[in-house]
């Protein structure tokens, strides 16, 4: 029999195909991007992403995981599905119809009234995005990992693809062949190109899903739909507040950021500073990306193991493997930081100091994530949202106190204290509500060494290929302790 951790970790490589394999080829257009358009000009991109970021879990509102919980409780499925397809419909229809109609004051309050085309665009994607979202819950629930992973790839070769049709080629063709079919539509480089590419992609594979919703038997519950909001509603309010943190420090920027008096431009050097903050965010997204193929992975297994003998113990082993392959992760940037840096321009490697701490921070966001496992089943979700809110008043506080002082770098320490102070209320909490012995003496033990490696690494003086294997020596010693701690694991059958 498959030890269930194993199970889990064969289920989040899957995920993981489309999530971190997949995804990671869309990072590799980070470095097309600081190389193509100044740090002002990446600056507006990752404003506008902040935002979207918010209004996606606004139009969501937990339905995602209220499906979970009550397709797994429901005799028929379906009814569930429909139940959670529906309202998103009307609410997110609804949404595109308003954010349209007043698109130019929507821009004009972002700060853009010359690009209302922007906000249009991001209304499209966002919708489009949101109705994908229990059509992608339902193949998670289904363990249809493969297919899964098939549309989240098709959808980020797609987007991939049109950038580099929209950003390389047409800007060839426009100059070499001045009479050809693109020369007459294609207006020049810009980053409304990127938006562009974005919302083919997400309409294609809205579409792909458009035969799963002429197969369902179409019978729309109240009483589920009142289930599935009074479970989703408090999620919705843990998610809006998990947003702030994740991306509130982006917006605030543009409000906060002190101006050199030598600065003639205030608002490019805004934008710059936003742009060289979210590209060097960007080399956390490695770590980012394996949460969210866990993700994928760990909630169903969560749901469908909580009446098992040994859930709990279980638990406390997915939470372990855990924090050694993030740790794992975080080593693996920071040792080889000198290559990584290389994903972006060297205009943006002023930024670099902020990603350690961004690492570290995103890495207590999963072990949040994990801990979470104790209010979603005990159906206590509200305790999600305090903690998260609790993460977000931490948040915004730091950020409003320490940007005017020291810019992004106080926004890169306000997500790891957020992140810091929501992992250990969660995991208080979750003792005394739904007690899992987690091993503390083991993850301490793990974090102690990866931060010795890591400071060994900063100090000591070898460089080039010396560098390189000198770290790589390092690397080796953290696998090595992992493999005699973990050997029950790694070198036993189940």
């Amino acid at each position: 029999m498959t030890h269930p951790v194993k199970k889990l970790a064969g289920q989040t490589a899957v995920y993981g195909f489309s999530s971190i394999a997949g995804r990671f080829l869309n990072y590799l257009l980070v470095p097309l991007y600081t190389r193509l358009f100044l740090p002002a000009e990446y600056g507006v991109v990752t404003d506008l992403y902040a935002y979207a970021g918010f209004l996606f879990v606004l139009l969501t509102y937990g339905i995602e995981t209220a499906y979970f919980r009550y397709s797994e409780k429901h005799s028929n499925p379906d009814e569930v599905f429909f139940a959670a397809v529906t309202p998103l419909f009307v609410t997110t229809s609804i949404f595109i119809f308003f954010v349209v109609l007043f698109a130019q004051p929507v821009a004009a309050f972002l700060k853009y009234p010359e690009h209302s085309e922007y906000v249009v665009l991001f209304a499209l994607i966002i919708g489009a995005d949101v109705m994908t979202t229990v059509p992608f819950a339902k193949l998670r629930r289904e363990n249809k990992a493969v297919k899964f992973a098939i549309f989240k790839f098709i959808n980020i070769t797609l987007n991939i693809g049109f950038n580099l049709f929209f950003l390389l080629l047409c800007p060839y063709l426009k100059e070499h062949y001045p009479d050809s079919f693109v020369a007459s539509f294609y207006s020049g480089r810009s980053i409304v190109y990127i938006f562009i590419s974005n919302l083919i992609a997400s309409a294609i594979t809205l579409m792909l899903f458009v035969p799963d919703f002429f197969r369902i038997k179409y019978r729309f519950s109240h009483k589920i739909l009142k289930q599935l909001l009074i479970y989703g509603l408090p999620l919705l309010f843990a998610g809006l507040a998990g947003m702030v943190n994740e991306v509130i420090d982006r917006i605030l920027l543009k409000y906060l950021l002190t101006i050199p008096p030598d600065v003639t431009d205030a608002e490019n050097y805004v934008f710059s500073q936003i742009g060289i903050y979210g590209a060097n965010y960007k080399l956390s997204v490695l770590i980012s990306l394996f949460i969210q193929a866990f993700r994928y992975a760990a909630e169903p297994f969560f749901f469908s193991h909580q009446k098992e003998k040994n859930a709990r113990k279980t638990y406390a082993e997915v939470m372990n493997y855990f924090i050694i392959f993030g740790l794992l992760i975080f080593l693996g940037i920071m040792l080889y930081i000198d290559a990584v840096k290389y994903f972006i321009n060297e205009r943006y490697w002023s930024g670099l100091k902020i990603v350690p701490i961004l690492l570290f921070a995103n890495l207590f966001l999963g072990i949040v994530y994990n801990l979470s496992v104790w209010y979603k089943l005990t159906d206590k979700t509200r305790f999600g949202a305090y903690i998260a809110g609790i993460g977000a008043l931490i948040t915004v506080v730091l950020n409003v106190v320490l940007i005017p002082k020291i810019g992004y770098l106080g926004s890169a320490w306000a997500t790891f204290f957020c992140y810091f102070s929501m992992m250990i209320i969660s995991y208080f909490w979750g003792r005394k509500h739904y007690g899992i012995d987690y091993s503390l003496k083991k993850a301490g033990f793990y974090v102690f060494l990866a931060l010795l490696i890591f400071f060994l690494s900063r100090i000591h003086s070898s460089e080039g290929f010396f560098k390189y294997f000198v770290n790589t020596v390092l690397l080796m010693i953290f696998i090595i302790a992992v493999l005699l701690k973990e050997r029950n694991m790694f070198f036993k059958k189940a």
